[in-house]
């Protein structure tokens, strides 16, 4: 049975996102509803007792997820990208310990990859990994616009750690860079909710310190040096960032909808027929998350990356058009179009961000 995401959690959901316009922080009261609800399960294979579900039914959850709380769905779908990294990547000893709590909510999962000056391609990233001597690994380093950060529990960290055993350069991460999977507990990861968002704003994005962070190699996800081939992965997966965007258009295309039906303009054909066009545009966002996840098209890679660069478009273009319909009904701070918005704006910016997503389209063409 696929998850579901039931009435009482949605509700719970909106009235947070309300709130975290406001407060700018995470909700953690319903982030403890999230992980009694089933719906983290979603990513896990079925023998570590989660719901075996593909990219299809990731892209599914978190566009639910979004349509109530954008911020909760970022948090979700980043649980869901470390999830199927592990199930993939992971020694069957990281399988074991980590799987079951990924599926039942004990643990809520969160990557820590970007960082300052290291470009939206993560290829020159200055914290690293050392080797010590008596065996396992010093990280070091500071990490920024980590989602989920200080309400996680375990998070996949990227590092420099010189072994180039990805066999060349990559478009996304780079030769000698090394994936560790670390605990909140571990007293050398310091976690801090300083950053003050414009949207997304009850997502926890917030900065990671690597100070002296010592780990095992156990902890190690995948060959040392072979991040950048799990990274590419991560998009031929089919799972989709623009699984939110389309969340976000559907909650704005049903206010706009609640809007003309509340002031009796659903007589005049101009408002039915505007929003028709809206529906028509959310339609085909729908259309290209859904192709990504099924894994159809000919270039599973590419059909992701396009399924994000259209849907965030068109969420933020939909957002935009509610707006102004609304008028001055949906200017109100936290509840309307307006939040919608800064939140649809923020998806663009999370990784890869949209300009990466065109880097790499493009660099299909030459190869």
């Amino acid at each position: 049975m696929r998850p579901q995401l039931g009435p009482e959690l949605r509700e719970r959901l909106y009235a947070s996102a309300q709130r975290a316009a406001t407060a700018g922080e995470p909700d953690r009261e319903v982030l403890s509803a999230l992980r009694a609800s089933g719906l983290l399960a979603t990513a896990v294979p079925r023998d570590h007792g989660g719901a075996g579900g593909d990219a299809a039914d990731v892209n599914r959850v978190v566009a639910e997820i979004a349509a109530a709380n954008p911020s909760v769905a970022i948090i979700a779908f980043q649980h869901f990208a470390v999830s199927a990294r592990i199930a993939e990547w992971g020694s069957a000893e990281q399988k074991a310990r980590l799987l079951p709590g990924l599926a039942d909510g004990s643990v809520l999962a969160a990557s820590s990859w970007s960082e300052n000056g290291a470009g939206a391609a993560k290829q020159h990233l200055s914290s690293t990994g050392v080797r010590r001597p008596e065996g396992g690994w010093v990280l070091s380093g500071a990490k920024t616009f980590t989602t989920g950060a200080a309400v996680a529990d375990l998070y996949l960290v990227l590092v420099r750690t010189g072994a180039d055993g990805s066999g060349g350069e990559a478009a996304y991460g780079a030769a000698g860079q090394t994936f560790f999977l670390v605990g909140a507990d571990n007293p050398g990861l310091v976690p801090d909710l300083g950053l003050d968002l414009a949207g997304m704003r009850g997502s926890a994005t917030g900065l990671v310190t690597l100070d002296g962070c010592v780990v095992a190699d156990a902890d190690r996800l995948g060959p040392e040096g072979y991040a950048a081939s799990i990274i590419a992965g991560v998009r031929e997966s089919g799972a989709s960032l623009g699984a939110v965007s389309v969340g976000i258009a559907e909650a704005a295309f049903d206010l706009a909808v609640s809007h003309a039906r509340g002031r009796g303009l659903l007589a005049l054909p101009t408002v039915r027929h505007r929003l028709v066009g809206l529906a028509t545009r959310l339609e085909a966002a729908r259309a290209t998350v859904e192709r990504a996840g099924a894994r159809t098209a000919p270039d599973p890679g590419l059909a992701t990356l396009h399924s994000k660069l259209h849907a965030t478009a068109a969420a933020e273009e939909i957002c935009l058009d509610v707006a102004r319909m609304l008028g001055s009904a949906g200017y109100g701070a936290g509840g309307g179009a307006d939040r919608l918005l800064a939140d649809a704006r923020g998806v663009g910016l999370m990784g890869p961000t949209n300009d990466l997503c065109r880097e790499l389209v493009a660099l299909s063409w030459t190869d």
